[in-house]
């Protein structure tokens, strides 16, 4: 059983709203603008692929957030969203 004091126990309660923030924040910070797109459209096609073990129909909402950010117009009008 894990613990408070188990390395893995704040990783059980993070939401997955916060985990997709992290991921998405991670992908604005390392995967260069002209690779999103093309990162996105795979994680969608491979989320079409949900049935199999390792992968998972969860990418294709991931595959539209990545590519959405590779997209000028599209992130525009997100970051003039979060920003109230």
């Amino acid at each position: 059983m894990a613990t408070a004091d188990h390395p893995i126990a704040p990783l059980r309660h993070r939401t997955l709203k916060q985990r997709l923030r992290r991921f998405l924040a991670w992908v604005r910070k390392t995967v260069p603008e002209w690779l999103r797109l093309p990162l996105g459209i795979l994680l969608m096609l491979l989320g079409l692929l949900g049935f199999l073990p390792i992968l998972g129909f969860w990418m294709i909402p991931v595959g539209f957030a990545v590519a959405a950010m590779g997209m000028r117009p599209i992130r525009a009008r997100w970051n003039k969203r979060r920003r109230g």
